[in-house]
């Protein structure tokens, strides 16, 4: 069984690929000052990243949840993941709004997605 993790870190990797399937770690912005469509769309910049580097793209996503720190973000997190997603490619998803661990994130994306 191999499995093959990019950036690995002491406590997570970003990306685990196993038997032609990508898991991407929870994805949340760096810039924390920006609000929830500019988080957004620096997160689904990570995804995009992350999945060419794992041999994937938006149009392989199995899965994806979204955790928002609050629900009045539902509408700027949509208004930005209905420009990014691929038409006719939408994935199965679930949207929850959690306490995350840095306050200043509004929003963190988990996916899991196919190898092209």
């Amino acid at each position: 069984m191999e499995i093959k993790r990019l950036y690995v870190g002491k406590r997570l990797s970003e990306v685990a690929i196993h038997n032609n399937t990508v898991y991407l770690a929870g994805q949340i912005a760096e810039d924390t000052a920006q609000d929830i469509v500019g988080q957004t769309g620096e997160v689904l910049g990570h995804v995009d990243r992350l999945l060419a580097e794992a041999g994937s793209d938006k149009t392989c996503i199995l899965s994806c949840q979204i955790y928002i720190a609050d629900m009045a973000h539902f509408a700027g997190m949509n208004a930005v993941w209905d420009d990014w997603v691929a038409s006719g490619h939408t994935p199965p998803r679930a949207t929850v709004e959690a306490k995350l661990a840095d306050p200043a994130c509004l929003v963190e994306i988990v996916v899991v997605a196919a190898q092209r």
